[in-house]
């Protein structure tokens, strides 16, 4: 069914125009335009039992009719139906309803309940004149479709009951076979009853999402999301890769040099990766870890195994001071070891650019690390393997395929490792990242104290200060975050140059500094290293210190307007602090009232240290698009499936992508076609 929704009776330019814009271009896309909710018509109510609230069908006799006068012009009318009697208001009417509307005309209405000062009334109900008492109701739910400006849910109904009426010739993509296995109906009976569910259906159930026919097209749909991200990963591991295969010398010698042993964990990862470079094909592998778990160690471990084998890596980041961090952990680990490390910014001189580029096209430069400008055109490597992506999911698509094809050499693509903090459900693991390998580093180093957390109204704000001053006076030192760089009274935010001039003037004494992400990066950088170094005591920093900086020192946080900002952004800020020994706290200053949803987040940060459990706190809260920063990419905009809800279905929606993959090899393209439309593209670098 895929002819264009001008087809059916009385789709002209205009209202072709208006159904483009809820994104209906042909029969099948109008099918699986599904209602937002139902209103139930299939029976008529008595006024007796109507409530405030209720959305009803009434029948009755109008008692009264009038026009009142009085403010605005309306016309009134007192239905009676023998078990009590309301009013119906009219605000927009001509003179013919008021010429028809009259004492003794028999109505039948449908409208939403409401409290009125005379008793019970509609406003505006829709209506029709009844003959006799035995004029049918309508037999199914009635659908309340998603709409836009000039298109009516009658316009919807009629164009769905036109697509309705053709759906036998809408194929099944779905065999028997796999439906059965996951007790669910067939397209056809599916889509039937969620347009047009009959009156004994569980109302509650559709509502919710719940009902089997709601969830037959919410699999379909994840089945087709798993299929397209499985081609993309069918389609890179299909070419060519270097084989990295090394006796690990340069991973002995840094781990010799190293006042500390790995954890289990990082062993375990690196021995995956260890596992997947050595194959033809280009690894594809995912690694998550909490805050603080090792990741960088993991990632250099992979970068000395690509070096050792002659070849080159390079790791980006999505900001500069997360890319610079990298590049002063990276020199400091690989210097060393006497590899030399090539730094690319947007913002670095002319000369150094130049310098960089030169080491890296004749090979000087083993390692690049840098931020998006890594991949610009004049950056070419000598002979690029592996290709680290750190926080991938706040870089574009089109960002990350490119530094992907800065390593394809004689058909053959680099290795390609993607990082990030944020840990991710299982649930959205699964669905968003199933095209790759997924390693976890669950475990952290030992010798890490818990972060004490706390949520204090600002109006206690002398009393955080106060808190500071005694942890500066033991020796240690204190971030201060602020949301904002410029003062906002509607969102009520401190602005951070602000709050830099107050703390100087608070702490006497302190050496208090200010970065934000407006600041020259060789300013930033400067700040950065006085605050490790010791030289400042207290950081007065937005959330560009979200990800990256280590002070071991650092035992204490204050993150300002704390209610403002995502649960992972709270959880990867609180991860600056109980990097050393000492016993670290985090203190979460609010403006009160708090929202609900505000309330939760910070109550999910003071009961665990958890970022995996925050994790799926957070997707609860905010959806898979949020969480993932990827709604700008088109990635995770289902129609119909929600991760959360139908999270219980994602073990049986990977065995039927298998079982169609091996069984019905041609179901595939037309089903990733009907749900996705090109959207896969928007895949990750794979």
């Amino acid at each position: 069914m895929t002819e264009p929704v001008t087809t059916l009776k009385g789709v002209g330019p205009k209202q072709a125009a208006r159904l483009e814009k809820l994104g209906i271009h042909t029969l099948t896309d109008l099918l699986f335009h599904l209602p937002l909710r139902y209103q139930d018509r299939t029976r008529v109510l008595p006024v007796a039992g109507l409530r405030p609230g209720d959305e009803a069908v009434v029948e009755g006799e109008i008692a009264l009719a009038e026009v009142q006068s009085r403010g605005r012009r309306m016309l009134i009318l007192r239905l009676a139906d023998g078990t009590g009697a309301l009013n119906l208001r009219f605000f927009h009417f001509s003179a013919a309803q008021q010429h028809n509307l009259v004492r003794g005309v028999r109505l039948r209405c449908f409208g939403e309940v409401r409290g009125g000062r005379q008793g019970l009334e509609m406003v505006h109900p829709e209506y029709r004149v009844i003959q006799d008492d035995s004029a049918p109701v309508e037999d199914c739910l009635t659908p309340v479709y998603p709409t836009t400006e000039g298109l009516h849910q009658i316009s919807l109904r009629r164009l769905t009951d036109e697509a309705l009426a053709r759906l036998e010739h809408l194929p099944d993509w779905l065999p028997p076979g796999v439906l059965d296995a996951a007790g669910l109906p067939d397209l056809e009976s599916a889509l039937r009853t969620v347009h047009r569910p009959p009156p004994d259906v569980s109302v509650a159930a559709l509502l919710a999402g719940r009902h089997p026919a709601q969830r037959r097209l919410a699999f379909e749909e994840l089945v087709a999301h798993h299929l397209s991200l499985y081609r993309l990963r069918t389609r890179t591991t299909a070419r060519p890769a270097p084989v990295i295969r090394v006796d690990g010398n340069l991973l002995g010698r840094l781990r010799r040099s190293l006042p500390f042993a790995l954890t289990g964990a990082q062993d375990r990862v690196i021995r995956e990766l260890e596992r997947d470079m050595a194959r033809p094909s280009p690894m594809l592998r995912l690694v998550q870890g909490d805050v603080g778990s090792g990741k960088t160690l993991v990632a250099v471990a992979a970068c000395l195994h690509a070096v050792e084998a002659g070849h080159q890596a390079a790791v980006m980041a999505p900001t500069e001071i997360l890319a610079e961090q990298h590049h002063h952990n990276f020199r400091a680990l690989l210097g060393p070891l006497d590899i030399p490390v090539a730094w690319f910014s947007g913002r670095q001189g002319v000369r150094a650019r130049r310098e960089a580029l030169a080491a890296l096209a004749d090979g000087t430069a083993r390692v690049a690390v840098g931020t998006h400008a890594l991949f610009q055109d004049e950056v070419s490597f000598e002979d690029l393997a592996l290709v680290i992506v750190d926080e991938q999911h706040r870089f574009g698509v089109h960002q990350r395929m490119a530094l992907r094809e800065k390593g394809a050499r004689d058909g053959r693509l680099p290795h390609q490792l993607i990082m990030t903090a944020t840990p991710i459900p299982r649930t959205l693991a699964m669905t968003a990242y199933a095209d790759l390998d997924y390693s976890v580093i669950d475990e952290l180093p030992p010798g890490r104290t818990p972060v004490k957390t706390v949520a204090v109204s600002d109006a206690r704000r002398v009393e955080v200060v106060e808190r500071i001053h005694h942890a500066i006076g033991q020796g240690r030192q204190a971030y201060w975050v602020c949301t904002l760089i410029e003062e906002s009274e509607a969102l009520q935010a401190q602005a951070a140059e602000d709050t830099h001039a107050l703390l100087r003037e608070a702490l006497t004494g302190v050496r208090v500094g200010l970065v934000h992400g407006r600041m020259k990066p060789r300013e930033k950088q400067a700040v950065m290293a006085a605050f490790k170094a010791g030289e400042l005591q207290l950081l007065v920093a937005t959330t560009v210190i979200e990800v990256g900086v280590d002070v071991p020192n650092a035992s204490l946080m204050i993150i300002e307007n704390a209610e403002r900002l995502g649960l992972a952004q709270l959880h990867q800020l609180r991860g600056r602090v109980g990097r050393g020994t000492a016993e670290s706290a985090c203190v979460l200053l609010y403006h009160p009232p708090l929202s609900d949803t505000a309330q939760r987040r910070l109550e999910a940060l003071r009961a665990t240290t958890d970022g995996f459990e925050i994790a799926r706190i957070d997707l609860e809260l905010r959806g898979p698009g949020e969480v993932l920063g990827t709604r700008q990419t088109g990635m995770m905009q289902f129609r119909i499936a929600e991760i959360v809800r139908d999270q219980d279905l994602l073990d049986t929606v990977k065995a039927a992508a298998t079982r169609l993959m091996r069984d019905h090899p041609d179901h595939v393209e037309p089903l990733i076609r009907r749900w996705l439309s090109g959207a896969e593209e928007y895949g990750r670098v794979g």
